[in-house]
């Protein structure tokens, strides 16, 4: 991503969520719902790409302690105003950090590490070095939970949902200024990375999924 394109981003962090709701058509707050049930009180938690905090906040009433990470100032410090407004800032650390920095956590410092429309932001290496970095930070039996957009696996499958979800990537991008790809069989890319699928739940015909490993 330029920098100006992340300029350009940064300038509208209050309009991103909405953004991304559009993008979504709306599923993306059940898959923020989906992940916060596979978290546990009390558990330590690495949310990555926190964006504006809606994650983060969801986990943190459950009674997660969360490290939410993100690259962008802008959406930190949006993220930062809905913790206090919601009183949530004492059970979340924001930092900024990109998947590149994680080596300034310890390895099997979490129980859990989450994502949400992050890896469609990353290219196909920094996808991988993300997946080995959250091997690391994971404690035994830890929880690796990855929502994104997903390619269909047939060729007319994909034509039709690119035609579908044109209008919406327009709308959100007029938004936003922001759009994501669609990942590549992200559940082989997990297991591949040394992960074992628990499940895998699909939303918007197949388009978006949610990978639990561990």
């Amino acid at each position: 991503m330029s920098y100006v394109y992340m300029k350009v981003l940064e300038s509208a962090p209050a309009r991103y969520d909405r953004g991304m709701q559009i993008l979504t058509l709306g599923r993306l707050e059940r898959v923020k719902r989906d992940v916060t049930s596979r978290v546990t009180a009390g558990e330590a938690v690495l949310d990555l790409g926190c964006g504006t905090g809606a994650l983060a906040a969801r986990l943190a009433r459950k009674g997660a302690q969360v490290t939410a990470v993100d690259t962008s100032p802008a959406m930190l410090e949006q993220a930062a105003g809905r913790l206090r407004q919601e009183g949530l800032a004492s059970r979340v650390v924001l930092r900024e950090l990109g998947v590149a920095e994680l080596d300034a956590f310890e390895e099997e410092s979490f129980g859990a590490v989450t994502s949400t429309l992050l890896f469609s932001e990353l290219s196909d290496d920094e996808i991988d070095y993300a997946l080995a970095e959250c091997r690391r930070l994971l404690r035994p039996g830890g929880r690796l939970l990855v929502a994104d957009e997903v390619l269909p696996g047939s060729a007319w499958g994909r034509l039709l949902t690119f035609l579908l979800r044109l209008p919406f990537v327009v709308l959100a991008f007029v938004l936003t200024q922001t759009t994501t790809h669609r990942v590549r069989d992200l559940e082989g890319r997990i297991a591949r990375a040394g992960f074992h699928v628990l499940e895998v739940s699909s939303y918007l015909g197949g388009t978006l999924q949610l990978v639990v490993a561990e």
